[in-house]
């Protein structure tokens, strides 16, 4: 369920999204998982699950990151396009993990991206941007 038009809370609340990611910690653990976290198979997508993985802490503070503001749209707090329009980092992560994830439930909690397997399914516009990135991942 999404908003049926985005309004001027929306653009606020997105723009406080941006400002989020750009503090220095997140920043850091966003680069990292951007550039370094790229699962083959699932032994390696749910490698980073566990505490002495040097990804664990940048993957904990993106993941958790993504599902708070993908369930910010599933309980029609920001309008579900206009958040994808201006946030895709995080469908590019759940694009990576997508293949495992069964794999990295099983491994954690079974709700672990709830949200980004929600919003990744939320109409045609979801679909482009979730093809653009596993487009991506397969030709990397």
């Amino acid at each position: 369920m999404s908003k049926h038009a985005p309004d001027h809370h929306d653009a606020d609340l997105v723009l406080k999204l941006y400002d989020l990611r750009r503090e220095s910690v997140m920043r850091e653990s966003r680069d990292a998982i951007n550039a370094d976290y790229w699962p083959k198979n699932a032994g390696e997508a749910t490698a980073i699950l566990n505490r002495d993985h040097p990804l664990n802490r940048a993957y904990r503070q993106v993941s958790t990151y993504w599902e708070m503001v993908y369930g910010m749209a599933k309980n029609s707090i920001v309008h579900t396009n206009y958040l994808l329009e201006n946030t895709g980092e995080g469908m590019f992560l759940f694009a990576k993990i997508e293949p495992y994830l069964e794999a990295m439930r099983a491994a954690s909690h079974p709700r672990i991206f709830q949200h980004a397997e929600w919003i990744s399914k939320t109409g045609e516009f979801a679909d482009t941007v979730m093809n653009r990135f596993r487009t991506m991942i397969k030709n990397r």
